[in-house]
């Protein structure tokens, strides 16, 4: 009896060995039988470095979890606005600080002046031979006809002398303006000499020696030429003849 009862004992333990050892053989099997895991690739590295770009769209906001308030927790100060620049500051100064200033005005130009005659001609060129026509009719003037016919002979030779290429060959003293004859002093304001055909505004101032009659001193001013459309107002001739001077 207790011999059966160990082959019994035996029969078990061989059959759970073998069990055992089939059971292992089959697995190991599997594990053969089975692809083999190959592990993931590495991502290529293209050597592109990454930014962080704002995206337009709104991301996703989580939600914060609550948080408990804080005693007497102070209200943050809201942001004041950026304040705008200030405007540049221009260097001039505004109109009400500037000084008045004065309009400018250009300064008047002042009349040409007489020129005093340093050397007096009239009665050298009286004297002359030539001149015997001209002395005889002076003989036969008086009082402020002669004064003035001597004063236009010295006004011809001071020209003459100033000027040698005007060669003035008459003159008509109240040609623009009547003159002024008062005792031995004579001024002719308006007064026309002729040079080469061509007419010339002369001023001058006479004065003559009462008892000689012979000029003593005198002053005188050549201004503009005449344009030709005026000389037959004022009885001015390019020449001799048509009228007399």
């Amino acid at each position: 009896m207790e011999l059966a009862a160990g082959k019994w004992d035996d029969g078990i333990r061989w059959g759970a060995t073998a069990s055992f050892a089939l059971h292992a053989i089959a697995i190991l099997l599997l594990l053969l039988l089975l692809p083999k895991a190959e592990p993931p690739l590495p991502l290529p590295d293209d050597g592109l470095s990454v930014e962080i770009v704002p995206q337009a769209v709104e991301s996703l906001k989580m939600p914060e979890p609550a948080k408990a308030p804080l005693p007497e927790q102070e209200k943050p100060e809201v942001a004041k606005p950026e304040a705008e620049p200030a405007a540049p500051v221009a260097n001039n100064p505004p109109a009400a600080a500037m000084p008045s200033v004065a309009p400018i005005t250009l300064p008047v130009p002042k009349p040409a002046e007489f020129v005093e005659a340093r050397q007096l001609f009239s009665d050298k060129v009286l004297a002359d031979p030539r001149s015997r026509r001209a002395r005889e009719a002076l003989r036969g003037l008086a009082g402020s006809e002669r004064n003035l016919q001597l004063c236009d002979l010295e006004a011809l030779e001071q020209v003459r002398r100033a000027q040698p290429a005007t060669a003035p060959d008459a003159l008509a003293p109240y040609a623009m303006a009547a003159e002024k004859v008062s005792g031995s002093s004579v001024e002719v304001k308006g007064g026309a000499f002729r040079s080469k055909r061509k007419w010339y505004n002369i001023q001058f101032k006479c004065e003559l020696d009462a008892g000689s009659g012979k000029v003593v001193s005198f002053a005188f001013l050549v201004g503009d030429a005449i344009p030709q459309g005026e000389w037959q107002e004022h009885n001015l001739v390019a020449e001799d003849g048509a009228a007399d001077q």
